[in-house]
């Protein structure tokens, strides 16, 4: 039962990291894996909108049901978001005294986000750390682009070659080597971003001049308006809205420049429902009115 590597973390939908992660590459290299969910995420290949992190009472139960029962050798430990499981967490593991923990800090996601409190890291420096047989540090891995999930596929594959009683000098140049091995795109998941924002912008091209409703295009592209608003603001720092009405102005400054129709007919051509509607939406965007932005250009 001993071989047996408890992880301690939280979860990632994606796979690309977190105890799914961990999971599929302790099992990957021959091991044997069991898990403690500390935090609930909300996340895809965009990042992570949203956290619910468990109370330090439901983490001690997952926890000492594997300790009770499987005899954890390896204990892996990855986020940490709240000071009572930390403290829990320090408790528990002087008791048990496993042979090896390794803490690999989860401080910011691979977009820059914030994941920790100071309160908390500093509760881990003060409880945690010291218990520690390896805390994994930026040097330890292998040179590369960073990506989603890299520090926790070494320190997986550092638990798995613990797990077979090597040093920790040999199980980590045996995990970083296998770290070397695994494709680029091992951890980064399937993610259709760029490909659903360029069907946003043919969708937006097709329908902008009978509908501004960002939820109509998702609708049209089978997604929620809020993945459609990650997606657009990753790719171009824009919110879906914003890159329909931009195209409407560039519409409406396009006819009243080189058109002489009048400004009620091209209300009418654009879906407006009147054209003070137009009126009201051109000067919000462009600071002048349709008049007033046609005397200018002459």
């Amino acid at each position: 039962m001993g071989k047996t590597i408890l992880t301690i973390t939280g979860s990632d939908g994606t796979g690309g990291s977190g105890v799914q992660a961990d999971i599929q590459l302790i099992h990957k290299l021959g091991g044997t894996a069991a898990s403690a969910i500390t935090s609930i995420t909300v996340q895809n290949t965009l990042g992570i909108q949203e956290f619910h992190d468990l109370p330090a009472t439901v983490v001690r139960k997952q926890v000492e049901a594997i300790i009770n029962d499987l005899q954890p050798q390896i204990i892996k430990i990855g986020l940490l978001r709240r000071t009572d499981v930390v403290e829990m967490l320090a408790d528990v593991l002087r008791k048990h005294q496993p042979r090896h923990i390794i803490y690999a800090p989860v401080m910011t996601s691979t977009h820059g986000d914030h994941l920790v409190s100071e309160d908390v890291y500093k509760a881990i420096e003060r409880l945690l750390i010291p218990l520690c047989t390896v805390v994994l540090s930026p040097s330890d891995l292998p040179e590369g682009p960073r990506r989603h999930g890299h520090a926790n596929q070494l320190s997986s594959a550092l638990a798995y070659y613990l797990s077979l009683g090597e040093t920790v000098t040999d199980a980590m140049l045996h995990a970083q080597t296998i770290l070397k091995q695994l494709p680029a795109d091992y951890a980064e998941g399937n993610s259709r971003s760029e490909e659903l924002y360029n069907q946003f912008l043919t969708t937006v091209e097709r329908y902008f001049n009978r509908y501004a409703d960002v939820a109509f295009y998702a609708e049209q592209l089978n997604v929620s308006p809020r993945y459609l608003g990650q997606v657009t603001r990753r790719i171009s720092n824009r919110s879906p809205k914003t890159i329909i009405d931009d195209r409407i102005v560039s519409e409406i400054t396009s006819l009243l420049t080189s058109t002489n129709n009048p400004l009620k007919e091209i209300a009418q051509s654009l879906g407006f429902s009147s054209q003070a509607h137009l009126s009201r939406f051109f000067k919000k965007h462009k600071g002048l009115s349709p008049t007033e932005y046609q005397r200018e250009k002459k």
